[in-house]
């Protein structure tokens, strides 16, 4: 031990002042044991000077001393060596945490008992209008001041998640909710909900539109069945009954529109696309839509085409042909008379196709665009019932543009007409393929005008010889053979064109 060593050298240098003044008979004895004192102090206070000089600088190895000084420095060293990779052990998972933390989807704020804050990522930031390590210490409730936080942050506990705006923006939905986690620690977890309330909006108003656009001509088919299955026998005229059954068979087929439509945008929903399309054909699936718009119109309208027939995309030509035709055939149900309608396919600045269709009609007012593309909004129902539409048009034509990698791009004014344009990207762009030559034409076959007796003897005479030359001796030439086939052929071609019967003649058994 340290102080046993240091106490036996005392002890020594005391024997030794003994023994010298006992040989000697003088004082010198103390004199030694003073000298010897001395110098061990000396050593020590050096020692506890270099030590206190190497406290200033802990990240250097320690000086080198003799006794209990080495070891008492080495121990020492050794032990702040290992508190060091302990402190650095601990602040690598520190701080692993909180780069986890700040890399969770949700916001999370460590708050203590009175709701102060200690700490929050960055999506608590962007969620709850917080600024962090500024607000480190500030009370949470006059920071986040919505009325329906302040109400779930101030009950006494929280069992259960609350709903409410987020004070940073009126148009974020939150789901927050408060866990006590130790004796004086809170935390707050926080969700951006606006997504799944915005979905389950439009799922309420998607079965609630879907429940009114079935329920109306279902309405119409019960009420015209009910009369014409309780009205008395004779009461009902012919005319008038041929007037209900259309007026049914309007709705009914409105039924299908609407199911055939919800069909589509079904598979377009659920289904992939494919990866590597083929050209789509845009220049004959425009024509096929021009030859709609035409006859819808029927000349109430100035259509105007300005299409470039060079140019094509890689797509689906069924997907890319419902989309044209529900733009174009929208123009002209909502252009009215001597309207214009313009229709485009050409080439963007970057590159990249557009189908652009430009009417002068009753156009559209800001606060319904961003809703227009929404499965059975209508900005005027009774307009779009009178029209013939299903309110799914520009729902399928948004899906259809996303599945070939565009964009519908929707320009309206209210009385100043609209414009709605399907931009592709450049890459998508491809040259049309060139058009498959016509087969060449046969020549029609001159049949014989002989009478159909003499027609039918003269078959009967060349099977009877081709049969016999078939089952002659086999010393006759193969030319012969061959020759009775063919005539019978032709003969049995001409016999069949004469009687108009496309029954073909049984060859012999000994062909």
């Amino acid at each position: 031990m340290v102080w046993l060593r240091n106490f036996f050298l005392v002890g020594c240098l005391a024997l030794l002042g003994v023994v010298v003044q006992a040989l000697s008979g003088r004082a010198v004895g103390w004199g030694i044991l003073a000298i010897g004192t001395i110098l061990l102090l000396a050593i020590h206070l050096r020692n506890l000077q270099r030590t206190l000089l190497w406290a200033q600088q802990l990240d250097k190895p320690p000086p080198s001393a003799a006794g209990g000084w080495g070891e008492m420095l080495a121990r020492v060293y050794r032990q702040m060596r290992a508190r060091d990779r302990d402190l650095a052990e601990s602040r690598e998972t520190l701080q692993a945490w909180l780069a986890a933390a700040q890399a969770l989807p949700d916001g999370v704020v460590v708050l203590d008992h009175e709701l102060h804050i200690d700490w929050c990522n960055r999506e608590a930031c962007r969620l709850l209008g917080l600024r962090f390590p500024a607000d480190r210490g500030q009370q949470l409730l006059n920071l986040a001041r919505g009325p329906d936080f302040v109400r779930y942050a101030q009950q006494s506990s929280w069992p259960d998640s609350a709903l409410v705006t987020s004070p940073a923006s009126p148009a974020i939905s939150l789901r927050v909710q408060i866990i006590r986690y130790s004796r004086e620690r809170r935390l707050l977890v926080v969700r951006d909900v606006t997504q799944f309330e915005r979905l389950e909006r439009m799922r309420r108003d998607f079965v609630a539109n879907v429940s009114h656009e079935l329920r109306t001509p279902l309405t119409v088919l019960s009420g015209f069945l009910e009369t014409v299955d309780e009205a008395p026998e004779g009461a009902l005229e012919r005319g008038q009954m041929r007037q209900y059954f259309g007026l049914m068979r309007e709705q009914a087929s409105r039924m299908q529109n609407i199911v055939a439509d919800l069909l589509t945008l079904s598979t377009l929903e659920s289904t992939q696309a494919q990866e590597h399309p083929g050209a789509a054909g845009m220049p004959d699936i425009i024509k096929g839509a021009r030859e709609q718009a035409q006859a819808l119109s029927a000349g109430r309208h100035n259509l105007r085409w300005h299409i470039d027939d060079t140019l094509d995309v890689k797509g689906v030509a069924a997907e890319l042909t419902s989309a044209v035709a529900n733009l174009v055939t929208n123009a002209v149900r909502y252009t009215p008379d001597g309207g214009e309608i313009a229709v485009r396919w050409e080439v963007a600045e970057d590159g990249g196709p557009v189908f652009a269709v430009q009417d002068t009609g009753v156009g559209i007012s800001a606060v319904h665009l961003p809703r227009l593309t929404e499965r059975f909004y209508r900005v005027d129902r009774g307009r779009s019932r009178a029209s013939g539409g299903t309110g799914l048009g520009l729902a399928i034509t948004k899906q259809v543009a996303v599945r070939h990698d565009a964009v519908l791009d929707i320009i309206s004014e209210a009385e100043r007409g609209s414009t709605f344009r399907i931009v592709f990207s450049a890459e998508r762009r491809c040259v049309p393929a060139p058009a498959k030559p016509e087969a060449p034409k046969l020549a029609p076959r001159k049949l014989s005008t002989e009478p159909k007796e003499r027609k039918e003897a003269k078959v009967s005479k060349n099977l009877k010889g081709s049969k016999e030359a078939a089952t002659g001796p086999s010393r006759e030439p193969a030319q012969r053979v061959a020759k009775a086939r063919s005539a019978r052929a032709e003969l049995a071609v001409e016999a069949t064109a004469v009687d108009g019967d496309a029954t073909p003649v049984a060859e012999p058994d000994g062909r």
